[in-house]
């Protein structure tokens, strides 16, 4: 399977022609990271996980790409482009489900605290192909699950350093990546990353930064 990282926290999976895309968000190459998915996932409702006027002209240009998500946010495209309702999924926390071809398990259910007078939205992580976790805005860490593959929030108005490399050591995957660096400069990624490296190799998690549009094998 191949992951390609596009800015901030849009990643592309891709295996036997088929095409799976996670988060394309406003920050994002939305339109080159769409080109070819058969299925999206979405993990919230906000503008930098999701492009909506994006992802309608997508919906409503392939008859057959299909999205899953949230509620409000299933909710929300299905008033935007109705003509796609059937392909558009509900998904909630705990629920296994097969898209593109690829298989799908989520977790969690809610975005981190941002400030107690922010509104808390729903969030859902998913597990792709028993591999790849993308949590999306939080640090729910699968419960029981072997992940192979991390992607790692690497700055928010929701995280610290210590919370991220938290995160890294209580998912324990072997491999790990960077997403949700689209707010840090270079000077800032190298500091924090820095942390993951050197603390994250000590419970055997091996982290390594992407370069957008660069492509590794999973």
């Amino acid at each position: 399977m191949k992951l390609t990282k596009y800015t901030h926290a849009c990643v592309r999976l891709e295996e036997d022609g088929r095409v799976l895309v996670l988060d394309p968000g406003t920050f994002s190459e939305t339109k080159e990271a769409l080109d070819g998915a058969q299925a999206v996932l979405i993990t919230h409702e906000h503008g930098d996980h999701i492009d909506v006027a994006a992802m309608v002209n997508a919906l409503r240009g392939d008859g057959d790409l299909a999205v899953f998500a949230p509620a409000g946010v299933a909710g929300h495209l299905r008033e935007e482009a109705p003509q796609a309702a059937d392909r558009i999924h509900t998904v909630e926390p705990g629920s296994s489900f097969d898209a593109a071809g690829f298989s799908v398990r989520s977790f969690g259910g809610q975005h981190a605290l941002i400030h107690p007078q922010v509104p808390v939205v729903a969030n859902v992580g998913y597990l792709i192909n028993e591999n790849v976790y993308h949590p999306g805005d939080s640090f729910i860490v699968p419960d029981g699950i072997s992940v192979k593959t991390l992607l790692v929030p690497i700055h928010a108005p929701w995280n610290k350093a210590s919370e991220v490399v938290d995160f890294v050591i209580g998912v324990r995957s072997p491999r790990a990546f960077q997403i949700h660096d689209g707010l840090l400069n270079e000077m800032g990624l190298k500091i924090v990353e820095s942390h993951v490296i050197r603390i994250g190799a000590k419970y055997g998690t091996e982290f390594t930064h992407l370069a957008v549009r660069e492509t590794v094998d999973v």
